[in-house]
């Protein structure tokens, strides 16, 4: 994708003990993660249990987004997710 893209979505089943929200503390199951560059530069991170309509904000959001790019930060986060352990933004 360009430098132009400005979210990512995915959905992901998170690893045991999930990922920790702002909102509701960890979360588990089926989820669906969208990373979103915000205009300052830095990156929110939201979760939502597959097909729900609330949104929870991922522990450590908003964030830098690193230097190799949106997509590294989103892909970065969907593997913390997918490994559980009550994830956070990675590197916060």
């Amino acid at each position: 994708m360009s430098e132009e893209t400005r979210h990512y979505a995915d959905e992901v089943t998170a690893g045991p003990g999930g990922a920790m929200t702002e909102e509701v503390g960890v979360v588990t199951g089926d989820l669906t993660v969208v990373t979103t560059r915000l205009p300052d530069g830095r990156a929110t991170v939201r979760v939502q249990y597959t097909g729900a309509e609330e949104w929870y904000t991922l522990t450590g959001s908003p964030a830098d987004v690193p230097p190799d790019g949106l997509e590294a930060l989103h892909l970065a986060v969907v593997r913390a997710v997918r490994q559980g352990g009550e994830a956070v933004v990675p590197g916060s």
